[in-house]
């Protein structure tokens, strides 16, 4: 059996069970932006938090009253979530032929171990790319059910390539920590563990801005929320630097799975 269309069809359960709870967590929080809005009781208790509360909140700077700054609130969390279900389905389909006992069906597939893992990192990208475009449908469909201001349809797109890029990383990192660490059954949770210290480090930063040189060990921080809400887009460079970041570790997981000790 094809190799890409196998692991689609073994993920096809798994996606769909992500993009219904992505559009849920998207609509649930969009709800919320009723009670938020300017003059509103919920604004001013915002208004009064602490600087400090504000920023563990992923509030920074932002206008909660307006659509856009209530938006780039909300992404934060949209973004961890996708971040989550990249990086274990990046380690997961590269390490689950071993944790499954498969090893031994699979190479005895007439492709070589370079043709696996591109095989299994396009089947990847696909399950990527189709909760992007829910989360960026769901993202445009609440916002227009709640916006009662200046359209920002062009400002959500932005803010969903951003998390695509994000996307992209932990993807791509995930199956590198795969193709490296010798127990794949521990792959997974190592996997979310460098993720949540990820955030760990963005939650550091917003706290002390003399930490900021530690932003470039977060991909939560790789791209500007403040920007991206007043309309500015994204930096070229960073997009690029994401880009050849994914493309390394995932240069790295072919490299190092060809190399690996297999277990059957």
């Amino acid at each position: 059996m094809n190799v890409f269309i196998r692991e689609l069809k073994a993920n096809r359960k798994s996606l769909i069970i992500w993009c219904v709870c992505m559009a849920l967590l998207i609509l649930s929080g969009m709800g919320k932006y009723t009670a938020y809005s300017s003059g509103s009781e919920g604004a001013q208790a915002l208004a009064d938090l602490p600087q400090t509360l504000k920023s563990l909140l992923g509030m920074g700077s932002f206008d909660v009253t307006t659509m856009t700054g209530f938006f780039a609130l909300l992404f934060l969390y949209i973004e961890i979530v996708a971040g989550i279900h990249a990086v274990l389905l990046g380690s997961g389909i590269l390490a689950k032929e071993e944790r499954d006992k498969t090893t031994e069906f699979l190479m005895t597939r007439p492709l070589s171990r370079t043709s696996i893992v591109c095989a299994k990192l396009g089947a990847a990208l696909v399950n990527v790319v189709v909760l992007n475009l829910v989360s960026l449908g769901s993202s445009l469909a609440a916002v227009s059910a709640y916006n009662k201001g200046p359209d920002i349809s062009g400002e959500i797109a932005v803010f969903l390539f951003s998390m695509l890029l994000v996307q992209l990383v932990f993807l791509t990192l995930g199956m590198l920590l795969a193709a490296v660490l010798r127990n794949a059954k521990t792959s997974g949770s190592i996997s979310a563990g460098v993720l949540m210290a990820a955030f760990v480090i963005y939650e550091f930063t917003e706290l002390n801005q003399s930490l900021r040189f530690l932003n470039i060990l977060t991909p939560f921080k790789y791209f500007s929320y403040a920007d991206m809400a007043e309309g500015m887009g994204l930096h070229p460079g960073i997009a690029a630097v994401s880009l050849l970041l994914s493309a390394t570790f995932a240069w790295g997981a072919i490299y190092f799975y060809r190399r690996r000790d297999l277990g059957v």
